[in-house]
């Protein structure tokens, strides 16, 4: 037979288990802040920004559409070439970092807005202070080196990095990881509570009799409570002397 819920069903289920809810959502809240806080490591970010643009001999000569598509279709060699080994080994040798260049390419980030001719360099490390130093180092030596490997001389570096007094961390971000953990949290709880109700197969009431076996109840017995009982002030009377011993069948109250 083929069975149905229905959506009170759904929130008697969540109903019967809300506890078990809030407890996994509790408890995934406090995990995840318990790893924002204490087990990630904070990482910073500041970028450098450059320009493109083509070197004229005459400066009175106007830019025209097909310079500025030659620079815009340059950025994206340039974007290739900034994290290529010949940039980045100077990089890491002027900052005397530890680092190869895959390791180094992997802290720098190059980007550019859609038909722009500005780059931005974004670095991202554990320390600021060094973060800002290579995304400012970066974008020098690629200045220094592109004309050597292309052969013209159109980088302009627009802005530097620049290391504020109090840098805020860009990652982790406790309250998005808290949020994301509260939705699992609770996501899993909804569906542990289906799965316990799914398996729970005792009977707990007369409907469950007639779903599991398919026969009709006949008739229910109630369980009764000794506080549920009301006597009547005589029969409440009759009980204490039963009960204390004062009355049998063969006293009589005499005047």
């Amino acid at each position: 037979m083929e069975e149905t819920i229905s959506l009170k069903e759904i929130f008697e289920v969540i109903k019967k288990r809300l506890m078990l809810i809030i407890a996994l959502m509790l408890g995934a809240a406090i995990i995840a802040a318990a790893i924002s806080y204490f087990v990630l490591t904070p990482t910073y970010q500041n970028s450098s920004q450059f320009l493109v643009t083509q070197s004229q001999e005459d400066p009175n000569t106007q830019y025209n559409s097909n310079d500025i598509r030659t620079n815009i279709e340059l950025i994206n060699t340039y974007n290739v070439i900034i994290k290529s080994p010949r940039i980045l080994d100077e990089v890491a040798k002027e900052l005397n970092l530890n680092l190869t260049p895959e390791q180094l390419s992997g802290k720098i980030e190059v980007s550019s807005a859609e038909q722009s001719q500005v780059v931005t360099v974004t670095a991202t490390d554990p320390d600021p202070e060094l973060a800002t130093a290579i995304a400012n180092t970066t974008v020098e030596v690629f200045q220094e080196k592109i004309p050597d490997l292309m052969n013209v001389d159109n980088v302009s570096i627009l802005s530097q990095a620049q290391l504020t007094a109090d840098p805020s961390p860009v990652a982790p971000n406790p309250m998005l990881n808290i949020a994301i953990a509260l939705v699992l949290g609770a996501m899993v709880g909804v569906g542990l509570a289906f799965l316990l109700e799914y398996l729970d197969n005792t009977i707990k009431s007369e409907n469950d009799i007639e779903k599991k076996l398919e026969v009709p109840v006949l008739g229910v017995i109630s369980h009764i409570e000794e506080n549920d009982i009301r006597f009547e002030p005589g029969a409440m009377q009759a009980e204490k002397k039963l009960r204390g011993g004062g009355y049998n069948g063969s006293q009589k109250k005499t005047i």
